[in-house]
């Protein structure tokens, strides 16, 4: 494993963690930082096995290795949630919220929630909200190994460019979608849809393929030269558009990204910085030291459970603290904590008793050294 990596997993678990605990307003790019991630990784572990292994051995391998380290989690995490929705139905708690989870966890089961998430007909259910980024990522590792096996080297960086641009295109053209009315079931307004469907962020998968085979130059000036255009574009955009300052701690960047058109711009501009992020760690060994610290890596060798876990488990502890008589500031912190332990204690034994099998598995029938 690459110094650093583990680390920054666990720093976009962490924010997301932040912003679904409503404590941390721009923590929802921590998802934008996941997708970059997957991007540099996929695409370095799938251009290695282009070049040592066949054909037959490249697909086998890769997608038997996806399947072992995703699917039980996953699959095991929904039908957990099934279990709990229909014994809470049997005793009368929140059976609205439960039959909204029921009816929508179809969708969750074919990874396509990303796609029901810009439906007209959404409604937040509490357990399976933030499951459309692993859809999402699940599409991406669909298809990218394909088009990674069909691609010659020598095209590589005008594919990577070519995808690139296509975040964008594929933003505006859902927007325009939207202004038309062509689609009445999406989901409006523009924006909403425009940060569900897999095509909005393409952008971000393909920072991080370009960063796994050609280099960037002068990283670190470019780094900092961007950590400060993120910040000076999202507050003067944002009262721009609003006329008032956006809170310090969104950066001017409410999710969705509605103001100021930023929903079509800003996600590249965020997706750069998070590519830039990466390289640095990577190539300079920018904050290595920080992000090697023991319990910053061993949250991010977990950070799938954590990621998978957390939601529900906001949501349960916001019913446990609603049941002890908390509110305002006190049930608040009591939902950041009790959520946090819980999350962490549940994703810990998970991979103990679930994904550590699974891996052995992976390392025994489709074993691969890079």
């Amino acid at each position: 494993m690459i110094a650093g990596l583990d680390g920054l997993r666990a720093v976009a678990f962490l924010i997301v963690f932040g912003f679904h605990a409503k404590y941390l307003p721009f923590g929802w790019m921590g998802v934008q930082l996941f997708f970059v991630l997957s991007g540099y990784l996929i695409t370095g572990i799938l251009l290695r096995m282009k070049q040592n292994l066949s054909i037959k051995d490249y697909f086998v391998k890769f997608y038997g290795r996806r399947f072992l380290r995703i699917f039980p989690l996953y699959y095991f995490y929904l039908f957990l949630i099934i279990g709990l929705a229909l014994w809470l139905i049997s005793i009368r708690f929140k059976p609205a919220v439960m039959g909204i989870f029921l009816d929508q966890v179809w969708y969750a089961l074919f990874y396509v929630y990303d796609f029901f998430s810009a439906y007209s007909g959404y409604i937040d259910s509490g357990f399976l909200d933030h499951l459309w980024s692993l859809s999402v990522e699940e599409q991406f590792y669909i298809f990218w190994p394909l088009l990674i096996f069909l691609v010659p080297e020598k095209r590589l960086k005008q594919f990577f460019i070519a995808g690139i641009m296509a975040g964008p295109a594929f933003r505006i053209i859902i927007f325009l979608i939207d202004q038309a009315g062509i689609f009445p079931a999406l989901r409006g307004p523009a924006p909403l849809a425009t940060y569900f469907l897999p095509f909005s962020h393409v952008d971000a998968f393909l920072f991080g393929a370009y960063i796994s085979r050609f280099p960037i130059k002068k990283p670190r000036q470019q780094f900092l030269l961007v950590s400060f255009l993120v910040p000076l574009l999202g507050f003067s955009t944002y009262y721009a558009s609003t006329s008032r300052f956006s809170p310090l701690s969104m950066l001017g960047y409410e999710i969705t990204l509605p103001h100021a058109y930023q929903f079509l711009w800003a996600y590249t501009l965020l997706n750069y910085w998070f590519a830039l992020l990466i390289y640095c760690v990577v190539s300079e060994q920018m904050f290595v030291r920080l992000l090697e610290w023991a319990p910053l890596r061993y949250l991010g060798k977990i950070s799938y459970g954590l990621y998978v876990y957390h939601y529900p488990m906001i949501w349960i502890m916001d019913q446990v603290g609603g049941q002890l008589g908390l509110s305002g500031r006190e049930l608040s912190l009591f939902i950041l904590f009790a959520s946090f332990i819980g999350t962490l204690v549940t994703a810990f034994l998970s991979f103990q008793f679930i994904e550590k099998p699974f891996l052995k598995l992976k390392d025994r029938f489709v074993s691969y050294s890079t």
